[in-house]
């Protein structure tokens, strides 16, 4: 059986799809998520997993897992043998399609191998600090720390041909943003924002970010600001990992390498106490979203029927 085939047939296994709507609803989980997953956590204190290592974005592995088999079965209900369109990719994120792009057998180690060393930067640099890292920085950091250890050359190969494809190979419709693989993000020019643990520029984006949380209140915080190239590698990668080498899995999740506007301005924000939810369309119900739908002049980067190729993201705040 072709890898792919089976990866879909071991997807759908004893989940009944519904479609569309809040991804508890749609797995009907709630008592068997653990509270570690971040229900009731307080402002900066997050207590998912992928939140405290800096996985913004990404939902914790379970629940992927979950709503894999929920959106395949999804899928196969809904197109049968039709080529799936790209709002059906992007309503069913999390699904296996028949042409998605799969990273080469042979790479997947390397892949492997360049993740954990961003990884262990991450931890070694702290998780602000990190959001500020270029490829150059890390090039240097790596070099000079064992903790870390010194990129081989075929990872650093593989960092390069990951920021220069092409990412409408994945079915990634977006603009790059970012037109240097070793742009830096001056100093000067951000700022951080207290309890947390996250950056904005300042002047547009960090004016733009006060004046929401003025208008919605306490509630409203920020869960992901700027993140540089080595940032979204990581977080990209870590996706890709998750998704057992499925790029194309990967970019409807988040932007890859050089595409996510989060390097020129944009910035994610949720609702205090709501954890790992504030990365799913979960978000989209509380009380924080409906207040900033009211101000009228909030505009959400990703929304449902985006033509990016991306899932909806109502938490993506855009400013430039």
């Amino acid at each position: 059986m072709e890898r792919r085939t089976l990866l879909k047939a071991l997807s759908v296994s004893g989940f009944v799809a519904l479609g569309s709507g809040s991804v508890l609803r749609q797995l009907n989980l709630t008592k068997q998520l653990p509270e570690s997953f971040g229900m009731g956590a307080a402002q900066g204190q997050w207590a998912a997993v992928n939140l405290q290592h800096g996985m913004e974005d990404i939902l914790p592995t379970e629940l992927s897992q979950a709503l894999t088999q929920v959106h395949q079965e999804a899928v196969e209900k809904t197109t049968g043998t039709e080529r799936a369109d790209a709002q059906t990719r992007s309503r069913y994120f999390e699904s296996v399609f028949d042409d998605d792009y799969f990273l080469a057998e042979e790479k997947r180690p390397i892949m492997r191998s360049a993740y954990q060393r961003l990884d262990r930067m991450q931890s070694f640099v702290g998780h602000g600090n990190f959001n500020l890292v270029s490829f150059d920085d890390a090039i240097r950091y790596a070099r000079n720390y064992s903790e870390i250890g010194q990129f081989p050359q075929e990872e650093l190969d593989f960092l390069e041909e990951l920021y220069f494809t092409d990412a409408q190979v994945y079915g990634f419709h977006g603009e790059k943003v970012m037109t240097q693989l070793t742009a830096s993000l001056p100093e000067q020019e951000v700022t951080r924002v207290p309890g947390t643990g996250h950056l904005l520029f300042r002047g547009k984006s960090e004016d733009f970010y006060h004046q929401l949380r003025e208008a919605v209140g306490e509630d409203l915080v920020l869960t992901s600001g700027i993140r540089s190239m080595v940032k979204q590698m990581h977080l990209f990668l870590a996706k890709a990992e998750q998704s057992a080498g499925n790029m194309s899995k990967a970019s409807r999740s988040l932007a890859p390498p050089g595409y996510s506007y989060h390097a020129v301005g944009d910035f994610d924000v949720g609702k205090v106490g709501f954890g790992y939810r504030n990365f799913s369309d979960d978000f989209a119900e509380t009380d924080v979203y409906k207040r900033l739908q009211d101000l009228g002049f909030v505009k959400i980067r990703y929304t449902s029927d985006n033509n990016f190729g991306v899932r909806y993201e109502p938490w993506h705040i855009q400013v430039i």
